[in-house]
């Protein structure tokens, strides 16, 4: 059902429970206090009768109707519209998921819209009813409890990222060639993180600019400043991460250079052996060649060879065969072929 809970609140104590909509408009000024109406992806006709009942504006509506905002605050006169980007760490596949909330905030309301399955704003409805003096603080601390709740949803987040990256450390020196996709997903997961995180600076600057004008309880302002500082941790730290993802990227590229630069020099190595003993068998070959070319010279039979006469010819021949392997094994000797 589009509506999750429905209720208003006086004194910091739930003192109706309206069965619709409807019903809510009806009874909500007899009852005074101010309403809290939790949605879970309403449709456009809800929306409608929340902006003629509350006075949102058009520009707010129409984000949350179309969603997939970025992190925002923006705010019309009285009344503030509020977009975040909560997120959970999803350990059995080890990626991050990220959702969508949008609040509204007015002197006698607060309307939490949510696009994702996170945060349990349940768990902060209840939070805020176990605690009525923070409760009657109205609408102001229903923005603070869900701000609150969104960021410690970060922290799981920020671990399982840190953890992701101590895994990248160790598999860049193991030559797992999954690493390189793996250090870009998580640079994505981080990128991602840093957008829904980093605008909450600024978000919580332009509250602390209206603590004066708009008369915010003190204590609130306490607990604002609160959350604030842990935003900032969480900024830091997803910094810390996109710069230790771009040295990882750094130290992955170097061990591939090296690595091909050894294969490069083992490759070398085996040419420069293999020419080695390319020079040797050719320089052999050469050398065995000599006597060969004689022998089959003289081996040719013709009836008119001059030297086939002479009593001398046979041991010519073996000398001219001896000189000719003789000269080229000093020659190739030489030259360091042999």
């Amino acid at each position: 059902m589009p509506v999750v809970d429905n209720a208003i609140y006086k004194d910091g104590l739930r003192v109706a429970t309206p069965a619709s909509l409807e019903e809510t408009f009806e009874t909500h000024e007899s009852h005074g206090g101010f309403v809290w109406i939790g949605l879970y992806r309403p449709t456009d006709a809800e929306l409608d009768a929340l902006a003629a009942e509350f006075g949102l504006h058009p520009l707010a509506v129409e984000d949350t109707r179309k969603g997939h905002q970025r992190a925002k605050l923006e705010r019309y006169g009285d009344s503030l519209f509020v977009v975040l980007r909560p997120a959970r760490y999803l350990d059995d596949v080890e990626q991050v998921e990220f959702g969508e909330l949008h609040v509204f905030t007015g002197p006698d309301y607060a309307i939490t819209i949510r696009h994702a399955e996170s945060p349990d704003l349940a768990k902060v409805r209840r939070r805020l009813e176990s605690s009525p003096e923070l409760l009657a603080r109205g609408p102001e601390a229903v923005l603070y409890a869900v701000l609150d709740e969104v960021v410690d949803e970060y922290a799981p987040v920020d671990a399982g990222l840190e953890n992701d990256i101590d895994e990248i450390e160790e598999q860049l020196f193991s030559g797992d060639p999954e690493v390189t996709r793996r250090i870009y997903d998580l640079a994505s997961e981080v990128m991602e993180f840093q957008r829904a995180t980093r605008p909450l600076v600024g978000m919580f600057d332009a509250l602390e600019r209206g603590f004066e004008k708009y008369g915010v309880d003190l204590e609130l302002q306490r607990y604002l400043r609160d959350v604030k500082d842990h935003v900032l941790r969480i900024v830091e730290h997803g910094d810390t991460f996109r710069q230790l993802l771009q040295n990882a990227l750094q130290v992955h590229s170097t061990l591939v250079a090296q690595r091909q630069n050894e294969e490069t020099k083992v490759l070398s190595e085996a040419a420069v052996a293999q020419s080695e003993q390319a020079k040797k068998v050719s320089s052999w070959a050469a050398i065995i060649f000599a006597p060969t070319l004689v022998a089959g010279i003289y081996g040719m039979n013709f009836t008119h060879m001059p030297e086939l006469d002479k009593p001398w010819g046979y041991p010519f021949a073996l000398a001219l065969m001896l000189a000719f392997a003789g000269v080229l094994y000093g020659l190739f000797k030489r030259k360091g072929w042999l």
